[in-house]
């Protein structure tokens, strides 16, 4: 018996399918149009802010996705691991931000085989002395160079070097490594939280840039024009000001590294661009929601109660539970939803998902539902693969992504 590859692999679906008819569900689905928006519209902001975008690739890890981000200007891509980083070198990927501590030797053996093709570039952070000296010891013994960043961070933050000092101090241990060379300084602006956020944000992105210029003029870095590297998906606008006021672009490579915009979402991020977009007037239209995840009705067991069949195997729910948008029902093509979002989500289990049906909405078992998330990257790592359909649900390609 041959099996259809739809109940192989989870949400996986042909070019030939149309998602209402053929797909098995529940399923991954990418909106076509949104996305290349999101890829051309961030990729236009930060070219205009004087900046280079090495797009989080940890959001997707789909290397379809990648190749679209790089072919669009991207500099490179971002990674939060060895074994990402092996993951994007296998789909194409050239060059690489580890916006992380290399540690262990396993994770630095992958590394230093990728380092042995001459046409990869990779960088990656470090901010304590014991992991300086590791590195320098393994990569002397491979006869090889790793490129270093110093990572500076935040009290109560994340990793990253805590004070101006310990920075200092840690550019004199990479100094004295000859395997490491000193490429650059980087930072996160997203841990730092409260009513003072932005201003806290504005004032870490000067700091950053005044660190990187007294590097700079103490001969720290083994660069001519050093990389300065900062922002998440959520004040990207505040981190290449912050950078522009400084004229960092003029001394510094500077990049962001901006990820869940590739996809968007329907819940936290939805709010951020809000929040960019009240910051920047010159701004007129921002990302689209392009990410949704699809699923039947499976039972209706009560009055005014629905059962639906995704649950926290499939969809993201650390930040919101998935938002009903739009009804579709098979047999009807193209397919017309009906708008279901008056509807709630209240709790989330493993393959189930518990709706409360609002007041004049009709659902049937094996209605169609496709709902919104909050917080794309932990819906991603749900799946193996996705659906990309075009305005009318036609299925355009079937997206791998690698975790």
């Amino acid at each position: 018996m041959k099996l259809n590859k739809a109940l192989v692999l989870k949400g996986a679906a042909d070019p030939a399918d149309h998602l209402v008819r053929d797909v098995s569900l529940p399923a991954l689905v990418i909106h076509r149009d949104p996305l290349e928006h999101n890829i051309r519209w961030m990729q236009d902001f930060v070219s205009r802010s004087g900046a280079q975008l090495a797009p989080h690739g940890k959001t997707s890890m789909c290397p379809a996705l990648f190749r679209r981000q790089l072919e669009q200007g991207a500099w490179g891509m971002t990674l939060a691991s060895a074994v990402q980083t092996c993951t994007a070198y296998a789909g194409g990927v050239r060059r690489v931000l580890m916006a992380n501590q290399l540690v262990g030797r396993a994770n630095m053996a992958l590394i230093a085989d990728l380092q042995q093709d001459v046409t990869f570039e990779f960088h990656c952070m470090v901010d304590h002395p014991d992991n300086v000296q590791a590195l320098g010891a393994f990569f002397a013994e491979r006869g090889q160079r790793l490129n270093v960043m110093i990572e500076y961070g935040v009290v109560g933050g994340r990793c990253g070097c805590r004070t101006e000092q310990q920075v200092l101090d840690l550019a004199a241990a990479i100094r004295a490594q000859p395997a490491l060379a000193l490429t650059g300084i980087e930072g996160y602006e997203g841990v730092i939280h409260g009513d003072q956020a932005v201003s806290g944000i504005r004032a870490f992105a000067a700091s950053l840039v005044r660190l990187a210029l007294e590097l700079q003029q103490d001969g720290a870095f083994a660069l001519d024009k050093p990389i300065i590297t900062a922002s998440g998906s959520a004040w990207y606008d505040l981190i290449a000001e912050g950078f522009e006021a400084e004229a960092a672009s003029g001394r510094f490579l500077s990049i962001l590294r901006p990820g869940s915009y590739v996809v968007h979402d329907h819940g936290i991020y939805k709010d951020a661009q809000c929040c960019v977009l009240d910051r920047r007037s010159d701004l007129h239209e921002g990302l689209r929601p392009a990410l949704e995840v699809w699923a039947h009705v499976q039972s209706l067991p009560e009055p005014g109660f629905a059962v639906i069949a995704l649950g926290k195997r499939d969809v993201a729910y650390d930040a919101g539970l998935p938002m009903p948008l739009k009804r579709y029902r098979e047999g009807v093509l193209p397919a017309v939803g009906d708008d279901v979002s008056a509807c709630t989500v209240t709790a989330v289990m493993d393959q189930h998902a518990f709706m409360t049906i609002a007041a004049g909405t009709e659902l049937k078992v094996g209605d169609i539902i496709s709902f919104g998330t909050s917080h794309p990257c932990l819906t991603f790592d749900k799946w193996r693969t996705g659906c990309l359909v075009d305005e009318q649900l036609n299925v355009v390609e079937s997206l791998e992504i690698v975790f």
